[in-house]
């Protein structure tokens, strides 16, 4: 009874148009207080709790260091190192697009912030030389889906804190299928603009690309992090003082002025994630309380013994469910429930989040309510639909993508492998 309250509760609640946020929070409220007779201070302390850990101290701080990269010039520095090393090849900007989503994740952790930060500085320029603006739109939707793979990642860090994984194994883990999207993004641009007659932009040069490179270069120190001298968390404040060094003193182009507007869209995105995640714990304690978790542990059990046949079917129900809900809600909710029975089939741990993080990114570009869709659907100007239509290619590459990272869960683990 519980279940079906929640979920109805749940459903409603977002098809007023609410907040996949205040949907979580609302709806658990309401089973604690009318089915569970239990005081709405639990919501409070439930969310409160669930946030309450040293590893999502990484969040604040990895988006500040965002927020100051982006306005301090790093963005438009990644843009052109990315035209120097693929722009002359056949569709030009749509491979710097993939390319410079690659290198935007390394700064923003997040696949909507990826998505937007390179659509601000890439859409209207594409549609100046040529590309159909439904088209622009579809490539930086795509390319923005590497957004939560390459770390810093902040699903990965709320996956780790939730399963007890090391987070920094997590990060080293998620550059491997990061970088094949990224690459695969390329190849279809690659692609259809030789099928359109859409030309590159200039010559390749090994002089420009050392030029772009010497200009980008404090941009790209970023990836020192991930060094092993810091923990993640440790590593997040490192970047965002690292960030605003460079904005401050390197580039120049971050100034006292700017630090109310930086400071306020880094606690804006923070708040909006930490409140999610909060939400999203707080509907999965109830699930777990209504044994949610062990009666779809029990289905698995008996649908399959075969670890490959689970993670197909995992991948089906996290492309689905990455269509619906945040990545970090997904993992929140779905984590205690889903990692005890890939434990039970051998499973490695890290291999299973990263595989989540990488099904729940390309849910963000799955029709119907794919959230990149909407975020450059927003940007553009374009329909939902005829963004969808043009971004069917990139789908179809990325569920590629998935299956070799399953049928090969090498590709995910060797980088860890090799480093411990």
């Amino acid at each position: 009874m519980t279940l079906w309250i929640i979920l109805t509760s749940f459903i409603v609640i977002l098809a007023t148009g609410a907040s996949i946020g205040v949907g979580l929070g609302l709806s658990s409220a309401i089973v604690l207080y009318a089915v569970l007779d239990m005081p709405l201070i639990v919501v409070v302390q439930r969310m409160f709790t669930s946030v309450d850990s040293f590893s999502f101290m990484a969040v604040p701080f990895f988006m500040l260091a965002g927020a100051f990269m982006a306005d301090g010039g790093v963005t438009r520095r990644i843009v052109d190192f990315s035209m120097a090393l693929v722009g002359a090849l056949a569709g030009g900007l749509a491979l710097v697009v993939a390319v410079a989503g690659m290198f935007f994740a390394a700064l923003s952790g997040s696949s909507a912030a990826t998505t937007a930060a390179i659509g601000a500085s890439m859409i209207d320029e594409m549609e100046r030389r040529g590309y159909p603006r439904s088209f622009a739109a579809a490539v930086v939707a795509s390319g923005g889906t590497v957004g939560i793979v390459i770390p810093p990642s902040i699903t990965m860090v709320v996956y780790g804190a939730i399963a007890n994984t090391s987070i920094a194994d997590l990060f080293i883990a998620g550059f491997a299928p990061g970088i094949l999207m990224g690459v695969t993004m390329c190849v279809v641009s690659w692609v259809i603009s030789k099928k359109n007659g859409y030309r590159g932009e200039g010559t390749f040069s090994l002089k420009r690309i050392a030029k772009s490179f010497v200009e980008c270069f404090w941009a790209l120190m970023i990836g020192g992090i991930y060094s092993g001298m810091f923990t993640p968390t440790e590593a997040a404040a490192v970047a965002a003082v690292y960030g605003a060094f460079v904005g401050f003193f390197i580039y120049k182009e971050l100034t006292p002025a700017h630090l109310p507007k930086t400071l306020l869209s880094a606690a804006y995105n923070t708040t909006m994630i930490m409140f999610v995640v909060g939400a999203a714990n707080l509907f999965g304690w109830i699930l777990t309380n209504a044994q949610v978790p062990h009666m779809l542990a029990q289905t698995f059990a008996t649908l399959t013994d075969s670890p490959l046949i689970f993670l197909m079917l995992v991948n089906v129900l996290l492309l689905f469910i990455g269509t619906l809900i945040n990545a970090s809600a997904a993992v929140v909710i779905l984590t205690p429930i889903l990692l005890p029975v890939a434990l039970g089939l051998g499973i490695d741990p890290m291999f299973f989040g990263v595989l989540m993080v990488v099904n729940l990114a390309i849910g963000c570009i799955t029709p119907p309510v794919g959230l990149d869709l909407f975020v450059v659907s927003s940007i553009t100007g374009v329909s939902i639909d005829k963004v969808t239509a043009k971004v069917m290619p990139y789908l179809l590459m990325l569920l590629v993508d998935l299956v070799l990272l399953t049928y090969f869960p090498s590709i995910i683990t060797f980088l860890p492998g090799m480093l411990r």
